[in-house]
């Protein structure tokens, strides 16, 4: 089986990950002309859950499993790897299987009492095969990163993605005329259809490699030396919940500020007298159209902040601050750099947007409203990263349980008032933003001395202020007497094209800042 570096290993992950996300998008765009809101509404309810069951089984399972094997696979030790393969996967085939019974049984009572809305029901019965897929699949690809070798999960990443869109649309299509109820469940069974079909190439990778992990003579009769416990089904066991217990506990606070905020969401529009379908349809309008679009420029500061924890990683450990510090300046930069755009376009095309992505104009006030906030997402994930790679991931995980729990108080306070209704949660989720940005950005000056350059903070807001008023003359040029989405596209070009030149101009970014991008990087490094 075949290493990577790990330099190469994060690049094959990036690369999937930035083509999965473009491609997940196709879904979130087409999904709603053929179910509606309504229908997304229905099918993005069974999520919360979802997450939070496969947080509970799978949380921190695959790096405890690529920790382990990687140590076993240093010693040649492959009896032990084939251990740990098979520990792993009992674990987890069984505590899915279990949940996978505990939410057929309590479907009907989840759907009815917890989620207000009963049509739920067979969305969330559809969703309840994926588990156990989910589960297996979690084994695998930590086995393979143990394994350094980062190509199976990268290729089952896309094959999930590729069918996964192909499914939920066809399938949403089929059985709409039966209701959308029916047609939320096909397209949840469409994702299963993904997952399966995910795992089905993971495990396609490790049956051709499973040679690797065969025992031969050598393992048996000249055993690395161990700690005789750590040899046996129990003492693997105690490893793997030591390891990933913590992690899944963490990835909890979360997962259960998603659930909890789908919840309190749901019963304070219904608090507030919203009919049951009409607030189905205001929240998958939210979580399934809004949040999508305003996450998508993600893929990009994600990037940033992958190449950031080693970087910080390498520095800190030669205590390094003055590169620390310079590393940590270009991420938040570029991070604001790169998502000042995409906020302006969201701003002052929000309308016209969302009209040409969903045939859908209604939904455009709440994300005119995300727009401005958007810029603090894009900087927590460098944020995030610094205080990761500082080995400070318990004020990470403070920070965003306090954000959540804030986020919680004011969706029953606002969500609950009829005058704000969905525009309560919206309001919620945007100060959850602001807060958990703020403590990060307060945790790592606290950490590291670090200090914000305003001055950049001032060049971005005055390129995006140029840069929209472009935009907004060009669309609203009586002249540009053409289809709404070619003025879109014109106008948008010429804001960017006026926006590159002002960062340019003010030196917000230079070639140096741009070779520290994943991928579009290594194309400009070869000339300087």
């Amino acid at each position: 089986m075949r290493k990577q570096s790990f330099i190469k290993g994060t690049m094959i992950l990036l690369a999937a990950g930035i083509i999965n996300r473009i491609l997940g998008f196709i879904p979130r765009i087409t999904l709603p002309r053929v179910i509606g809101a309504e229908g997304v509404g229905l099918y993005q309810l069974s999520y919360p859950f979802l997450i939070v069951i496969v947080t509970i089984i799978t949380g921190g399972i695959p790096l405890a499993i690529a920790k382990l094997v990687a140590e076993a696979d240093s010693q040649d030790n492959h009896a032990k790897v084939r251990k740990i393969l098979t520990v792993s996967l009992s674990l987890t085939i069984g505590l899915s299987l279990l949940f996978t019974l505990l939410c057929i049984g309590f479907a009907p009572w989840i759907t009815t009492h917890v989620l207000t809305d009963s049509r739920v029901y067979l969305t969330f019965l559809s969703m309840a095969p994926m588990i156990p897929v989910i589960a297996i699949s979690s084994v695998f690809r930590g086995y393979f990163q143990g394994k350094q070798n980062m190509i199976p999960t990268a290729a089952s990443g896309i094959v999930e993605t590729l069918v996964r869109i192909a499914a939920m649309l066809v399938l949403a299509y089929l059985f709409l005329p039966m209701g959308i109820e029916y047609a939320a469940a096909g397209a949840m069974l469409g994702v299963v259809a993904g997952e399966f079909c995910g795992f089905l190439t993971l495990f396609w990778h490790y049956w051709t490699n499973r040679n690797s992990i065969t025992v031969s003579k050598d393992d048996t009769s000249n055993p690395p030396p161990s700690v005789p416990d750590e040899n046996k089904p129990t003492g693997v066991l105690k490893r793997i919940m030591g390891i990933s217990i913590p992690v899944t506990a963490g990835r909890l606070v979360g997962s259960l500020s998603y659930l909890f905020e789908s919840i309190l969401t749901m019963q304070s529009l219904a608090i507030a007298g919203i009919a049951t379908g009409i607030a189905t349809a205001q929240y998958g309008a939210l979580q399934g159209m809004i949040i999508p679009i305003v996450m998508l420029p993600g893929a990009l500061t994600y990037s940033l902040a992958v190449s950031l924890v080693p970087s910080l990683s390498e520095a800190a450990a030669r205590n390094d601050t003055k590169t620390i510090h310079k590393r940590l300046h270009q991420s938040i930069r570029l991070s604001l750099v790169s998502g000042a755009p995409f906020a302006i376009i969201m701003f002052v095309l929000a309308e016209p947007l969302c009209l040409l992505l969903y045939n859908n104009s209604e939904v455009a006030a709440m994300l005119k409203w995300m727009a401005p906030v958007a810029l603090f997402i894009y900087m927590q994930a460098p944020l995030q990263a610094a205080l990761q790679a500082l080995n400070e991931p318990g004020k990470a995980l403070l920070n965003t349980f306090i954000g959540a729990a804030i986020k919680l108080i004011l969706i029953v306070q606002l969500a609950s008032n009829p005058d704000l209704g969905i525009y309560g949660a919206l309001i919620a989720i945007m100060v959850n933003i602001l807060v958990v940005t703020i403590l990060h950005l307060q945790s790592v000056i606290r950490v590291l001395h670090f200090r914000m350059s305003w001055l950049d903070l001032i060049k971005v807001a005055s390129s995006m202020i140029i840069m929209g008023a472009v935009v907004q003359f060009i669309f609203r040029q009586p002249s540009l007497s053409m289809d709404q989405w070619a003025r879109m596209l014109i106008a948008c070009t010429a804001g960017l094209i006026v926006y590159l030149i002002m960062i340019i101009l003010v030196k917000l970014v230079d070639r140096h800042d741009i070779i520290r991008i994943p991928i579009i990087g290594k194309f400009f490094q070869q000339r300087t």
